[in-house]
């Protein structure tokens, strides 16, 4: 070979040598690119999952207590800020880094009295409901035949934020309780109260 030939050779090998090295470079960039999109997708579905932990154990705090048909407005007790508020510390480091808020209130949606006459009285908790005064039918003001006690349902919402990036989750939880009569009038609205009858 001639000694001008070997020069172009040395010459495409160096443009092949580049060619290849820029590839290799735009490689490695692509697959740490997707390395952080996928470290950031995992980190959203931890704090996500945090996110929905905290507000079931805020709605398990209190559907645990009777202060939610009691006292709708002040359901949880020992509130942080604000009422129905909880600051959930999810780490361990003794800050807060979930704020699970009870918004809207707790609402009963339904109330049904309950009737003497479906009562079991060899069982306590219908015992307790149980009313003694006989029926005066057409007399104003006679006793309808309900007992002291009602089935309500009630809808709780609990939203969970991340104090972090402002990312939120909404849970909402029904659940059924039987409640005396006192507190279906005080905290029942009045359209399920009038349903009820």
């Amino acid at each position: 070979m001639s000694a001008p030939m070997l020069r172009r050779q040395r010459g495409i090998t160096l443009v092949m040598a580049l060619i290849m090295l820029v590839l290799l470079t735009l490689l490695a960039l692509t697959s740490i690119t997707l390395g952080n999109s996928n470290l950031q997708i995992v980190s959203n579905m931890q704090q996500r999952e945090q996110a929905v932990s905290a507000a079931y154990q805020v709605l398990e705090e209190t559907i645990s207590s009777t202060r939610f048909f009691n006292t709708p407005d002040a359901a949880l007790a020992n509130p942080c800020g604000a009422p129905n508020q909880r600051c959930v510390d999810t780490d361990g480091d003794g800050k807060t880094d979930i704020k699970v808020t009870l918004t809207p209130s707790p609402a009963c949606v339904k109330a049904q009295a309950i009737l003497n006459s479906n009562l079991n009285l060899e069982d306590s908790e219908d015992a307790g409901c149980a009313v003694g005064s006989s029926q005066f039918f057409g007399v104003a003001g006679a006793t309808t035949g309900s007992s002291e006690c009602g089935n309500t349902t009630w809808d709780i919402t609990a939203v969970a934020t991340d104090v972090v990036t402002d990312a939120s989750v909404k849970v909402t939880q029904g659940v059924s309780v039987r409640v005396a009569t006192d507190d279906i009038v005080t905290n029942c609205t009045p359209a399920s109260a009038a349903a009820a009858n």
